[in-house]
């Protein structure tokens, strides 16, 4: 795997203001749903006149709808240890960092802080931890399983530290749904200059994970770069081509792109943010993500404001983390007595964040089929691509507000989601569609858990 720097360098010196007529011509294919070309990428990323920018956002808010209808997917971060080997310099697990404890939570600890969040409503959970060999495959296996086991969660993904191909197999086999690693950025002397030491200071070994991961066994993978680091214009042209390798390579485009902003972290080791990526900035990349990978959630942090989270679902992202804590411990202590990872702005509960969704016209979903019935890897992605998710989406997206607002809803959020679940079903228009979801509604009213198309 291989990130041509001077290709990318080269297009985006080529674009400086492309024309109103060029943009309409990428926007016309755009909206077709099958995806942009990184020359085409690269053009949309340089535009700054305004009118031209909403005619983007436009477009990519409506192949978000066209690829996956209104659904946005709700999940929860849980972090397991805060313990790092690494000494990125804009991370508060780095090593050098001494200003709070350290913690590696136990498996029991891990399953009364998932318990917590399936008490939430949450039936997805994404684990993530730091890089320690002391806390390593064989720990995070235990953790994936002592969750399986103990709660009700119905699907695990994983953000953790590279590893061989056996190791990643083993995850794998232990039921991880989907493997993410965040190169952070791709150009490769910024990237020296934040990875001073530690086992990530290895460019190409964190580049060549996702590959790893695909020929082990995961059909999903997540990537995404830190905006903030370097140009955010290279990092998500970048982004866009390791997709596109893996398309290539593997059949299947990155399963989701995370769109992290850098923000303070505890003993902050920068003096400022490198490179200011604007409001305005990170909603073009949003929208540049989405036309040029359609196929990909688009993955919003508790990093940005509840307001601004908002504003991305108009432009592309397709998934949000709603009441995240980002240190080990933290949904089962409720206060800050650990080292978190960043500091976080939207601090909302799930019911809030459901609310949210539901108030600019889209529809929460906790769905976890895909993974569990293997529409994963190139079934996904050319499903997706060909039109033909939009409907399983929008129906397994009522099913699990429907079973949520059954065993979680308190009575003041009730009304809401009845309303939002009849509003959804008008949207179905298949006939035998339809009828299948209400039969399985009924069901769900008798009694009847996890059901899906």
């Amino acid at each position: 795997m291989v990130i041509d720097s001077h290709q990318i360098e080269k297009l985006l010196k080529e674009e400086k203001q492309p024309s109103a007529e060029k943009i309409s011509t990428i926007l016309e294919k755009a909206a077709q749903g099958k995806g942009l070309g990184l020359r085409e990428a690269a053009t949309l990323l340089s535009v700054s006149e305004p009118l031209l920018l909403q005619r983007i956002f436009k477009t990519a808010g409506e192949v978000k709808e066209k690829v996956f209808g209104k659904r946005v997917v709700l999940f929860a971060p849980l972090y397991l240890s805060n313990y790092c080997t690494n000494g990125c310099l804009y991370c508060g697990f780095r090593n050098t960092n001494k200003g709070m404890d350290r913690t590696a939570l136990e498996p029991s600890q891990v399953v009364a802080e998932a318990k917590t969040l399936e008490g939430m409503g949450f039936k997805r959970v994404l684990l993530v931890t730091g890089e320690d060999p002391r806390w390593g495959l064989d720990y995070i296996i235990d953790c994936v399983k002592a969750v399986y086991k103990n709660t009700g969660m119905r699907i695990i993904h994983l953000n953790a530290p590279p590893t061989d191909t056996d190791s990643l197999r083993k995850l794998k086999e232990a039921g991880v749904g989907v493997y993410q690693s965040f190169q952070e950025t791709y150009h490769r002397p910024t990237y020296e200059l934040m990875h001073p030491t530690g086992r990530k200071k290895d460019y190409d070994f964190r580049l060549e994970v996702m590959d790893r991961a695909m020929e082990a066994g995961f059909g999903d993978v997540g990537i995404g770069p830190l905006l903030g680091l370097y140009d955010f214009r290279f990092d998500a042209l970048a982004s866009i081509a390791h997709s596109f390798h893996l398309y290539e390579k593997f059949g299947a485009h990155a399963h989701t792109i995370s769109i992290p902003r850098l923000r303070p972290a505890e003993d902050f080791a920068l003096k400022e943010v490198p490179y200011t990526v604007t409001d305005e900035d990170l909603k073009k990349i949003v929208a540049v993500f989405r036309l040029s990978v359609p196929t990909a959630g688009i993955v919003a942090s508790t990093r940005e404001t509840a307001e601004f989270r908002s504003e991305l679902l108009h432009v592309g992202a397709t998934q949000l983390s709603a009441a995240s804590r980002t240190n080990p411990g933290g949904y089962t202590r409720g206060e800050k007595e650990t080292l978190e990872q960043f500091s976080t702005t939207d601090h909302r509960s799930l019911i809030e964040v459901m609310g949210s969704v539901i108030d600019e016209g889209y529809l929460p979903s906790l769905c976890t089929t895909c993974y569990r019935v293997g529409r994963v890897g190139h079934e996904f992605t050319e499903k997706t691509l060909s039109g033909s998710m939009e409907k399983l989406c929008q129906a397994n997206a009522i099913l699990t507000i429907k079973e949520y607002l059954s065993d979680y809803a308190q009575n003041g959020s009730r009304e809401m989601l009845e309303k939002a679940i009849n509003m959804a079903l008008n949207d179905v228009s298949d006939p035998a569609m339809k009828k299948a979801l209400l039969d399985k509604i009924k069901e769900l009213e008798e009694g009847k858990r996890d059901l899906y198309f």
